[in-house]
């Protein structure tokens, strides 16, 4: 069977348009400091921009609320789930807007005393936490003159999250857990994948765009990829470059560097289109034992 064009595929779905809406999602990028109240401050405007261009679900980058002078700042600031000032601002931010929102990563309380589960925290339209994910996967990397090792602030998660809104199944994950699409398999079906990040330049310009463009292909979904993107008082310089892409692997919007929105709309009918005309996804034929 030939495939047909995205142009194609497109106008096959408008069809469809009727029963599976538009919906429009939005990603934030910023380039956080230590200070988290003037961090909260930048994302509050930032969402503000993305609502008033119509997003229904937005976004925000890992680490959004601190990216510290040392790693362990973070640790300084960790809440208890369901309490503390980020995320208080998350929730008042979902009810204001009406919005879905997801809190790239928050700093919560460990078992540890001196580490902090990374955690993704989407909020629903009423300000109610709708789902958390903890970040598995922890970066390691020792390159020239730059040494990262989360295992030192952070206490992995173990959870696959996947959490059913009226905009459709969206899949939770963090940053380096792009690295492992075993991860994105689990997650079943899924119609968008979150990918909160703040990926390093160095690894960023070699792996970030083709990490992200490959989750979107291979699972047949749109993937809303957040990140840091700039120079950090720390000294830190992140990737950027956030970006929607498509079911397809087409990159819809993108932020090369600093503070913005990246949005565009999510068809449902093409993403239908698309997995009707390429069944990759029930053509799988090696599963997990």
């Amino acid at each position: 069977m030939a495939i047909k064009s995205r142009s194609q595929l497109e106008q096959t779905a408008q069809s469809a348009v009727s029963s599976a809406s538009i919906i429009k999602i939005a990603g934030i990028q910023m380039a956080s400091g230590p200070q988290v109240s003037a961090n909260l401050s930048e994302a509050e405007r930032l969402i503000e921009i993305a609502v008033g261009q119509g997003a229904q679900l937005v976004a925000l980058p890992e680490y959004f609320a601190i990216m510290g002078l040392k790693d362990t700042d973070k640790v300084a600031v960790r809440e208890k789930e369901g309490t503390g000032p980020i995320q208080r601002f998350l929730s008042r931010m979902a009810k204001k807007h009406r919005i879905w929102l997801v809190g790239g990563s928050v700093p919560l309380e460990a078992d540890d005393p001196h580490k902090v589960r990374n955690a993704c925290l989407v909020y629903d339209p009423s300000g109610k936490l709708a789902a958390r994910y903890d970040k598995i996967h922890l970066f390691n990397l020792d390159l020239g003159n730059e040494h990262y090792h989360e295992d030192d602030t952070i206490e992995p998660g173990d959870g696959v999250v996947v959490v059913d809104t009226p905009l459709g199944r969206i899949g939770l994950s963090i940053c380096y857990d792009l690295r492992f699409p075993e991860l994105y398999r689990a997650m079943g079906e899924v119609d968008l994948i979150v990918v909160p990040s703040a990926f390093t330049d160095t690894t960023g310009k070699a792996h970030w765009e083709i990490l992200v463009r490959a989750r979107a292909i291979e699972n047949l979904c749109y993937v809303l990829a957040p990140a840091q993107g700039g120079y950090h008082i720390s000294g830190r310089e992140t990737h950027g470059n956030s970006m929607i892409v498509d079911p397809w692997g087409v990159v819809l919007d993108r932020l090369p560097r600093g503070s913005g929105v990246v949005i565009a709309n999510v068809n449902p009918a093409y993403q239908a289109s698309l997995r009707k005309s390429l069944p990759a996804l029930q053509h799988r034929v090696l599963h997990e034992c």
